[in-house]
């Protein structure tokens, strides 16, 4: 148990830096209410926005400002907390930071610090701590809905749930073990703790199957731009970013490394990616680029198959999340059967290719954002996946075995949301059974 009497209270600017129209900075900690008094006079009704000036240490005047006072354990973190709300000057934060800091015991605060408060209040877990930092970072509709979704605390409440129902499944098994000679114990209770341990395995197994998306999701859709050399891969690339990204040129051969840009499609990240042309060379860079090109495209959630519509049909290896597109279809050329004819010089096509990409990637998710979004959660749900398997494979078998299994299971869903409760065995067996004293 950390003492939060000792540590020091901490101030940060909590906006973006820079010169702005208004700027944040926030302290937490024991010494707020001096921090208040010292700096804007005494302390403002909790949750009203009062105008105060803020003063320095000889009382000139730095600013004039909104100060909002959040008391403890009722803020963010779970302490004291004072918002100071003032224009977004250099010379202003300067000279605020500087007096406040200036102040003892006061400190400016590390990166992550206040949420790391947050967290060790129990205001947050550890899940919803990456799921604020998720949304800081988050750049589209769908990431904003995935973080705040993990933020809200989504997955700690299920994980709270697998939690409370392998404890009950534990209950189940020490009685057994331990009390099988009480009357207030009876019954087949291998079995029903069994059954609950499968149900909770059941669950499991299902978010699993959601982690795939939710890394996507997080970290974008990947894809791949891939056909022959001079198939116009590089001038799409440009036209969809908008920008210059790739070098474009009627020589052959000149992308050989993997360019990438990240895109924003209706709401989906996307991290589209143009390659190599696919050719045999005698060129060791240029083989080596096409061997690149070959296994990003292995990996893609979408191909879209380059060919310009002037030249020899073309196909790559055959997969299913794949989008055959003609090129400069402001040439004459024939566009082929199953082909979606663009010309990035006049815009033909290009909207409907979009739409074409945003259906396609759209197809491949869910309507609810998913729970598990971290190789961190994959594998502590795998663990506790593995743990339960092992628990239900034979029925009949020891009961301290079955118990263990459990127990490891439970631990991994601990870590997922970052806390361990051993003593929560033994509080839920007596709360469960008339069998103590």
């Amino acid at each position: 148990m950390i003492d939060r009497t000792v540590q020091p209270t901490i101030v940060a600017l909590s906006s973006a830096p820079g010169r702005a129209g208004v700027a944040v900075v926030r302290v937490s900690g024991v010494r707020v209410r001096f921090v208040i008094e010292t700096t804007a006079g005494t302390v403002p009704p909790p949750r009203q926005a009062t105008l105060r000036a803020l003063r320095d240490r000889h009382g000139r005047v730095i600013d004039k400002g909104l100060v909002l006072f959040f008391p403890g354990p009722t803020s963010f973190t779970g302490e004291d907390v004072v918002e100071f709300h003032v224009h977004g000057s250099r010379a202003v934060l300067a000279a605020l930071l500087a007096r406040l800091t200036a102040l003892p015991q006061v400190r400016l605060a590390e990166a992550g610090e206040f949420t790391r408060r947050a967290f060790e209040a129990g205001k947050l877990d550890l899940a919803a701590v990456e799921g604020l930092a998720d949304l800081i970072d988050s750049d589209t509709e769908w990431q904003r809905r995935q973080a705040l979704r993990q933020m809200d605390g989504a997955l700690g409440v299920l994980a709270e749930q697998w939690r409370a129902q392998l404890l009950q499944a534990m209950t189940l098994l020490a009685a057994e073990i331990d009390f099988s000679d009480e009357g207030d114990v009876e019954g087949p209770l291998q079995d029903e703790a069994l059954d609950i341990a499968e149900a909770v395995l059941l669950s499991l197994r299902q978010a699993l199957g959601s982690f795939a998306m939710g890394e996507r999701v997080r970290e974008g859709f990947v894809v791949v731009l891939a056909g022959p050399p001079n198939a116009g891969k590089s001038s799409l690339l440009n036209a969809l970013a908008r920008r210059d990204v790739a070098i474009v040129s009627p020589i052959a051969g000149t992308t050989r490394d993997a360019l990438e840009v990240r895109l924003d499609l209706e709401g989906l990240p996307v991290l589209l990616m143009d390659t190599a042309g696919l050719r045999e060379s005698t060129d060791p860079i240029e083989a080596e680029g096409v061997r690149r090109a070959r296994a990003l495209m292995e990996r893609a959630d979408l191909v879209l198959e380059l060919r310009a519509i002037d030249s020899e049909p073309y196909q790559t290896e055959q997969t299913q999340s794949r989008i055959a597109v003609a090129t400069k279809a402001d040439l004459d050329g024939t566009v082929l059967p199953g082909e979606r004819a663009i010309s990035v010089r006049s815009g033909e096509g290009l909207p409907e290719l979009l739409s074409a990409i945003v259906a396609h990637l759209r197809g491949l998710s869910q309507n609810e954002p998913a729970l598990l979004t971290r190789e961190r959660h994959r594998v502590a749900v795998t663990e506790a996946i593995l743990a339960l398997e092992r628990a239900t494979r034979v029925r009949g078998g020891p009961s301290e075995l079955s118990a263990e299994d459990l127990r490891i299971a439970v631990s991994a869903l601990e870590r997922l949301v970052g806390r361990i409760g051993v003593e929560d065995v033994l509080d839920t067996l007596f709360a469960g059974f008339c069998i103590g004293k």
